[in-house]
């Protein structure tokens, strides 16, 4: 548990966010950064990632490459690298956020060297050689984020970026939003995850988290996908 500000914990800097956005989808993220308004950063590892990987509920790839878009300050990519011994890279579309990640990083006296690598990039237009797609990616909080009329283009990006073998994990919240919800984070149930991905994905692994964040008991759920 813990008693840092964790998503939605405040709802007039929600609404903020979803002006901001409003404005301009893409720069409106690096503006909430430049203004500070970011209630999804937790200050920390997002507990239900940490269960999965020190319990080793899944056998997840101990090398390779990973990816965790819409990386925020790097809490869960840093985790990865350091837990999994991956090549991390965390990629954000805000810049800002990449340097407040990249100077989080130097914060670190045991941070995993070389390991973690902090880039700002747009998702939906990035790509990598067949040699270097992923073993693993993490999405939290970034399929709730963007509009529901690219989900389609998040799932085929999945499938485009993680190779054969590798592994999604998903962890889904916020489950309670209303459906006529206004965006972001938008209104979400696990088929929509499911749909997205499609044919191509086996799901592996799917909980209620036992310890999550205070504010997201009973609002989050951990899904595992196996690329196929």
């Amino acid at each position: 548990m813990t008693s840092k500000p964790t998503p939605l914990a405040n709802p007039s800097d929600m609404m903020k966010i979803k002006q901001l956005i409003a404005e301009d989808h893409l720069g409106g993220w690096d503006k909430a950064w430049q203004n500070k308004v970011t209630p999804w950063d937790a200050g920390q590892v997002q507990p239900p990632l940490r269960d999965l990987i020190e319990q080793n509920q899944v056998p997840l790839p101990k090398s390779g490459r990973a990816l965790v878009p819409g990386c925020g300050k790097g809490y869960d990519a840093v985790f990865i690298a350091s837990s999994l011994g991956l090549n991390t890279l965390g990629a954000d579309i805000s810049a800002t956020a990449v340097r407040s990640a990249s100077e989080y990083l130097g914060t670190l006296p045991s941070a995993p060297a070389g390991k973690v690598e902090f880039k700002a990039l747009d998702f939906f237009a990035f790509t990598v050689p067949e040699d270097e797609k992923f073993d693993l990616v993490y999405d939290y909080a970034f399929f709730v984020a963007i509009p529901p009329t690219m989900r389609p283009d998040w799932g085929r990006k999945m499938t485009e970026l993680v190779k054969s073998g590798g592994y999604l994990i998903t962890l889904m919240f916020p489950m309670d939003q209303p459906k006529d919800a206004q965006g972001p984070p938008h209104y979400v149930e696990f088929e929509h995850y499911a749909e997205a991905l499609g044919d191509g994905w086996e799901k592996v692994f799917d909980v209620i988290p036992k310890r999550s964040l205070e504010n997201h008991i009973g609002r989050d759920r951990l899904v595992v996908w196996l690329r196929k």
